[in-house]
């Protein structure tokens, strides 16, 4: 008698999970099509579940975005040789996250190699994103993962968490701006699931993503006094051209003429008073991999001068940004004025 009332329970439990499902399938916030796995109902009381909505998947910039982070996390591992080929199956137990933060950072984390079990990658997980976040909260990071919601794939807070560690350790990769995706989310509130639908946006402008929150001279003076931006780039001009000259060379365009870096170099050398070997840096460079080199060669030498780290990115620089780059021959400047 006492099996068959446990039998008859469990039977009783099986329909009630069963039931459940069908109302989160059925309920009318949920768009079609969307795929509803048994796991994403078995929700404790007041938990939720989020997950992408498959028409999200199919946005171009959507798939944009994660094949720069794919090329750029296979491009940083390749010494470890890692491959990844999927972000929610490669990523979700802690391995890849692990290698890609020590990597990026230059530190060890004391962590089991290899965990196959879902305690012992939790554990990890754990370890690496308290790392991670230690690193990126300083710096006006929000957090958007957890250790559940990257163990349980979800490609969303996966995708937060690449994208933070891509801008905060200045990856030389140009990420898709302003790419949003629509993202189903399951609660359990009194015992029922309920859904909603709602939009992410995984990535705003490339300067917001950087944190660059402070405004500087530049933007107050490109929103309020546009005017007087052709005197400071004539001053730039008259500033560079007075060493440049000296090999022949002359700027007339400050964005455009910088794009590629080798004036940039030249000029560190002039400026240093070194000739910089032409075997460290592309003469003629044609791609934009090679450009990018170039520019994050001369943002080297400005440091070995002393100099602090430039704000702008070299990929900035190098796709014309007329700002960073003003950000760059400024702080040159104002190092340099004075200079024979």
């Amino acid at each position: 008698m006492a099996g068959l009332l446990c039998g008859t329970k469990r039977k009783q439990q099986v329909s009630d999970l069963h039931e459940e499902g069908k109302n989160a399938i059925n309920a009318p916030l949920l768009p079609s099509g969307t795929d509803i796995h048994p796991e994403d109902t078995l929700l404790e009381e007041n938990a939720e579940r989020i997950m992408l909505d498959p028409t999200s998947r199919e946005n171009p910039k959507f798939k944009d975005l994660l094949k720069v982070l794919i090329d750029w996390i296979n491009s940083e591992l390749e010494e470890e040789r890692i491959i990844v080929k999927d972000l929610e199956e490669d990523c979700y137990d802690g391995q890849v996250f692990q290698k890609l933060f020590e990597k990026l950072s230059g530190r060890k984390l004391n962590v089991a190699e290899v965990t196959q079990s879902e305690i012992g990658q939790k554990q990890k997980l754990q370890t690496v994103l308290e790392a991670v976040n230690d690193v990126l909260r300083p710096h006006g990071w929000t957090v958007e993962w957890s250790v559940d919601s990257i163990h349980s794939k979800n490609l969303v807070a996966i995708i937060y968490l690449l994208v933070a560690l891509a801008m905060h350790f200045q990856a030389p990769i140009r990420l898709p701006e302003h790419v949003s995706v629509q993202v189903v989310v399951v609660k359990k509130r009194e015992g029922i699931l309920q859904t909603a639908l709602m939009t992410k946006e995984l990535t705003s402008t490339t300067e917001m993503m950087m944190g660059r929150f402070e405004r500087d001279a530049f933007d107050t003076l490109l929103d309020h006094a546009p005017d007087k931006l052709n005197v400071v780039k004539t001053s730039l001009i008259t500033f560079v051209n007075k060493h440049l000259n000296k090999l022949n060379l002359e700027v007339t365009e400050l964005e455009s003429q910088f794009a590629d870096g080798v004036y940039l170099i030249l000029l560190m050398g002039l400026l240093e008073d070194y000739f910089v070997p032409l075997y460290n840096f592309f003469l003629t460079p044609e791609s934009f991999e090679q450009k990018v080199h170039n520019v994050a060669f001369a943002f080297e030498l400005m440091q070995e001068g002393g100099l602090k780290k430039p704000k702008a990115r070299p990929e900035d620089v190098v796709n014309l940004n007329l700002k960073s780059t003003l950000r760059v021959l400024y702080n040159l400047f104002t190092n340099y004025k004075t200079s024979a």
